[in-house]
C-alpha cells in the first residue's frame, strides 16, 4: 500500500514509487503495464496512477500502445547522455555548495558520508546506494541554484539502475565513498575549486563504470 500520510501528495508519491520501480528494474523493458495492475499493486485509485503514467510518458520512460503503457526505461544511449550532462554541470553544483551550504547542511552531508562508509563496511549495497543518492541530492539542494538542482535531480534518479551496478562491487563502492569524502571535505572547508575538481573526478569514474556495465548488458 502507498502511505497516504506523507506531506507530499499521493500523486507525487505514486509517481516516485513507479519511477523508482521502473528505473530500478522491477519492470522489464517492453513490459506492458495496465492501470488495473498498477492500482492493485500500489493499492490506490486510478487517478494518481493516471497522473504518474502521464508524467512518465513525458519523460519517455513509458509509452502508450493502445493496450496499455509499455516500459521504455533508460537505454544505454540515455545513460551516456545523462552522464555527459552531469559531467558538465555537477562540478559547478559542488563548487556552489562549498560557497552556499549552511552549517546544518554541511553537518548532514558529512553524516551521509559517515553512513555510506558504515554500509560499505557491512557490504550492504541497498543502503550504500541510498546514501549515494542522499549525498548527491544534498549537494544539489545546497548549491543555491534552483536551475542546477532542477536539472540534476531527475538525471541522477534516471541513472539509478546503473548507479546501483557501480556500487555493487566492494572495490568500486569503497572508491566511490572515498571520493565522496574528498568532495565533502572540500565543501566543509568552503573550497570551491577543490570541491569542483573532486566532483569532476568522481563523475568521470562513475561514468566509466556505468558505461562499462551498460556495455556488458
Amino acid at each position: 500500500m502507498i502511505e497516504k500520510h506523507k506531506s507530499v501528495s499521493l500523486a507525487d508519491c505514486v509517481f516516485e514509487r513507479l519511477e523508482n520501480d521502473i528505473l530500478g528494474g522491477k519492470y522489464a523493458y517492453s513490459e506492458i503495464l495496465t492501470e488495473a495492475r498498477l492500482c492493485e499493486e500500489m493499492g490506490v485509485s486510478r487517478t494518481p496512477i493516471r497522473e504518474a503514467i502521464r508524467r512518465l510518458q513525458q519523460e519517455n520512460i513509458l509509452r502508450e500502445t493502445g493496450k496499455g503503457v509499455v516500459v521504455n526505461g533508460i537505454t544505454k544511449d540515455d545513460i551516456r547522455d545523462i552522464l555527459d550532462i552531469r559531467a558538465c554541470i555537477e562540478g559547478i553544483a559542488a563548487r556552489r555548495a562549498a560557497e552556499n551550504m549552511t552549517d546544518e547542511q554541511k553537518k548532514a552531508l558529512a553524516n551521509a558520508v559517515d553512513l555510506q562508509e558504515f554500509y560499505v563496511a557491512k557490504a550492504d549495497p541497498d543502503h550504500v546506494q541510498w546514501q549515494d543518492h542522499e549525498f548527491h541530492e544534498m549537494i544539489y539542494a545546497g548549491c543555491g541554484s534552483a536551475t542546477l538542482q532542477g536539472a540534476l535531480v531527475p538525471l541522477h534518479r534516471k541513472a539509478q539502475k546503473f548507479r546501483r551496478a557501480s556500487v555493487e562491487k566492494v572495490n568500486r563502492a569503497t572508491a566511490s565513498t572515498e571520493e565522496h569524502r574528498r568532495i565533502c571535505n572540500a565543501i566543509l572547508a568552503g573550497d570551491g575549486d577543490a570541491a569542483e575538481a573532486a566532483m569532476n573526478e568522481h563523475i568521470a569514474h562513475a561514468r566509466d563504470r556505468m558505461l562499462e556495465k551498460s556495455t556488458e548488458e
